[in-house]
């Protein structure tokens, strides 16, 4: 199947435009129920009522596993504010509403944070035996109540469409606590701007009422298991050092 020149690629997947669709073809390495995993989270979104794209279809294109899913046109509000930076305020302010609609949705079934955390702070290689059992006593010991949790929600996974903000890249979404992803979306940030990471954060606790000192609390844990994504633009002695300051040995 001819699906022509792809418009993105990432380490997980090949993303296409074809006949007014998005096709997402994954790679090889996967476990054969990834194309599934994440299109249960997507229709879980979609069914809370937020605006994302609509999944048509869960099949197979020239032997691997693709997803099949609704397109929207425009560019992302990610773009949108490098091409115009004296709107920063305006675009964050955007995405923080946005973020917190979907905070105040119910996560149904979707796999628990801590689950995720957990295994992502022991396949952390930089981490030793003593600190990783710190963290994991530090995560275990937060208590919150579970929440729709984007995991990877920045500003270049936000679509304006039509006057309509599309939510997509739903892969890291869980039941858990929103001080966690809202730290999650700071670390992102904060890797490129520190300017852009305070405004959001800022934002985020004026609308929220929730307390910086909340938020970062997740801070170690969230270092650790972003340590064991292994991206080539992140920096893990800049991950490193965050743990060390919010969870000193």
């Amino acid at each position: 199947m001819n699906l022509g020149i792809p418009i993105a690629e990432g380490n997980t997947a090949t993303i296409y435009h074809w006949d007014n669709k998005i096709i997402k073809i994954f790679k090889d390495h996967l476990p054969n129920t990834e194309a599934t995993y994440e299109a249960n989270k997507q229709k879980l979104a979609y069914a809370c009522g937020l605006t994302v794209p609509k999944i048509y279809d869960v099949t197979e294109i020239d032997g691997k596993q693709a997803i099949i899913m609704e397109y929207f046109k425009g560019p992302t509000i990610g773009s949108l504010l490098m091409d115009n930076k004296d709107k920063s305020k305006y675009y964050m302010e955007i995405s923080v509403d946005i973020q917190l609609e979907i905070h105040s949705k119910s996560a149904g079934s979707l796999e628990h944070m801590r689950s995720k955390l957990s295994r992502q702070i022991n396949n952390a290689s930089q981490i030793n035996d003593r600190l990783n059992e710190k963290l994991i006593t530090k995560l275990h010991s937060m208590t919150f109540e579970s929440r729709l949790c984007h995991g990877d929600f920045h500003l270049f996974n936000l679509i304006l469409s039509d006057e309509k903000v599309v939510i997509i890249d739903w892969v890291d979404a869980s039941a858990g606590d929103i001080r966690a992803d809202v730290y999650r979306t700071y670390l992102l940030y904060s890797q490129l701007s520190t300017d852009l990471a305070e405004l959001y954060v800022q934002l985020y606790c004026k609308k929220s009422g929730i307390s910086r000192e909340e938020i970062f609390q997740w801070a170690p844990i969230i270092a650790a298991a972003r340590l064991s994504e292994n991206v080539s633009t992140e920096r893990a002695d800049r991950l490193l050092k965050i743990i060390d300051q919010y969870l000193p040995l």
